[in-house]
């Protein structure tokens, strides 16, 4: 399972890159291994606004529909247009071409209240046991 340690986690299993002060999110290798095989993700528009926590979209695969979350407040700027025709990019590169949305973050702060690999990792260890 790979979890980069340029990133932050949360624990329903988003990654959020904060480089370039946008936040880059998507979902995890552990979270897109463990749903199968994506045959459609659900995304907001470009100017929607969210708090974090909040339901941004759902991704929906062979085996389940699950919701996804945001992990920073703030306003969606830019969606992963090739998910529409290729959502398995969600598995075959999680962390690459992959990725969901980038937001415009209303408070850079909150990326450090945010899991760390070690910590996401923690996580991931104790629910595989």
């Amino acid at each position: 399972m790979e979890v980069p340690e340029n990133r932050r986690y949360t624990s329903e299993h988003e990654w959020v890159d904060l480089a370039g002060g946008n936040a880059r999110v998507g979902i995890t290798d552990y979270a897109q291994d463990a749903l199968g095989d994506v045959v459609y993700v659900d995304l907001p528009t470009a100017g929607q606004a969210f708090q974090a926590n909040d339901v941004f979209g759902e991704i929906e695969s062979t085996k389940s529909v699950s919701e996804l979350y945001t992990p920073l407040s703030g306003k969606v700027v830019e969606i992963n247009g090739a998910l529409t025709d290729h959502p398995e990019l969600v598995n075959s590169d999680p962390y690459g071409e992959g990725w969901l949305c980038v937001f415009e973050v209303d408070d850079a702060d909150e990326y450090d209240g945010l899991l760390s690999a070690s910590a996401y990792r923690d996580i991931v260890s104790s629910e595989e046991s």
